[in-house]
C-alpha cells in the first residue's frame, strides 16, 4: 500500500524495522513524552513550504538530510566559520551537520523530504540570536 509521507511519517526502530505514525500537525501535537520516546529513532517526513521558515532549528543527536524534491529554496546553515547558504532548484539535497542551526528561505513552493533524529531538537525564531 502506498504511503504519503506528508500524512504518514516513518521512523526506524533500533533493530531496523519501520513504523508508521500520523504525520503533519497530528504528529507534532503529540505529548512531549511521546515525541521524546521517538527522539532516538530516525524520522522520515515530507513537508511543503510556500514561505520562509519562521524558525531556526537544530538537531543535536544526528545529521539531517534535507532532500528538495521540487521547488526553489535556499537552506541557511549557521556553521562555526560563518553562515553558508545553499540554493536548490527543483532537485537536490543538503546534509545539515549535527548541532548546526538551520532555516530556509523559500523562493517558490517547495516540497522536501527530511531524514533526521529528533531527540533534543531545538527551535528559535528567525531574527533571534
Amino acid at each position: 500500500m502506498p504511503i504519503d509521507p506528508t500524512q504518514t511519517y516513518l521512523s526506524t526502530t533500533p533493530d531496523g524495522d519501520l513504523r508508521t505514525h500520523l504525520g503533519g500537525p497530528a504528529f507534532w501535537a503529540q505529548p512531549e513524552s511521546a515525541l521524546a520516546a521517538l527522539g532516538h529513532d530516525w524520522l522520515v517526513s515530507e513537508f511543503t513550504f510556500d514561505a520562509d521558515w519562521a524558525v531556526w532549528e537544530m538537531h543535536p543527536e544526528g545529521d539531517e538530510l534535507v532532500y528538495v524534491l521540487d521547488g526553489h529554496a535556499t537552506l541557511v546553515l549557521e556553521l562555526p566559520d560563518g553562515v553558508r547558504e545553499v540554493e536548490i532548484r527543483d532537485r537536490g539535497a543538503v546534509v545539515v551537520p549535527r548541532g548546526v542551526w538551520h532555516t530556509a528561505k523559500v523562493h517558490a513552493p517547495t516540497r522536501s523530504l527530511h531524514l533526521t533524529r529528533g531527540a533534543g531538537t531545538q527551535h528559535r525564531p528567525v531574527g533571534a540570536a
